[in-house]
């Protein structure tokens, strides 16, 4: 069973010039083994509803490395399903939040998720990675009373994490084998 995928929704407020944008719900199957979370999804993304949607992510390209599939090359639901057979699920750590932009720095008033909930329902996970440092911040506090999981911190798969090359990127995310 997978859980449905919807479009996620960004809306202004008359009482605010910042625009509530809400993330997208968890692309997940119950036989997970690993579960990425980003923060909260950029406005290409929300835009095109879907995760990582902005060509200059690495996401894909990442992942794909991870699993061995050329995942840039595939259609989007065709990429969700190739994770999902990887035992690779997909969510983010901030379910709402006012931003102008798509920088995480530009987060204010963040929903967090309630992640150690979710984790519980997921009985085959072994490993939770954040992509990106705001990920980590707020998902490692909110899974901190979670035993029996390695939490796992990425660089970010951004373009805007341009203090790290592709190839740098990638061989922290490879360490993402172990968990498969």
């Amino acid at each position: 069973m997978m859980l449905p995928f919807k479009a996620a929704t960004l809306y202004a407020r008359a009482d605010t010039d910042m625009t509530i944008r809400t993330a997208f719900p968890p692309s997940v199957a119950p036989d997970a083994r690993l579960l990425i979370l980003g923060s909260l999804p950029g406005e290409e993304s929300l835009r095109q509803g879907r995760y990582y949607a902005h060509p200059g992510n690495a996401f894909w390209w990442l992942v794909g490395e991870v699993i061995g599939e050329d995942l840039p090359g595939l259609p989007y639901e065709t990429r969700l399903e190739r994770l999902r057979a990887h035992r690779i699920g997909l969510w983010d750590v901030i379910a709402s939040a006012r931003r102008e932009g798509s920088l995480d720095q530009a987060i204010r008033e963040a929903e967090l998720r309630d992640l150690a909930g979710f984790v519980r329902g997921l009985p085959d996970l072994a490993a939770v990675a954040f992509n990106g440092a705001t990920s980590a911040k707020h998902g490692r506090r909110q899974l901190a009373g979670v035993t029996g999981l390695a939490l796992v911190d990425l660089p970010s798969s951004s373009a805007a994490h341009a203090g790290m090359s592709r190839a740098a990127k990638r061989e922290k995310w490879l360490g993402l084998r172990d968990f498969l």
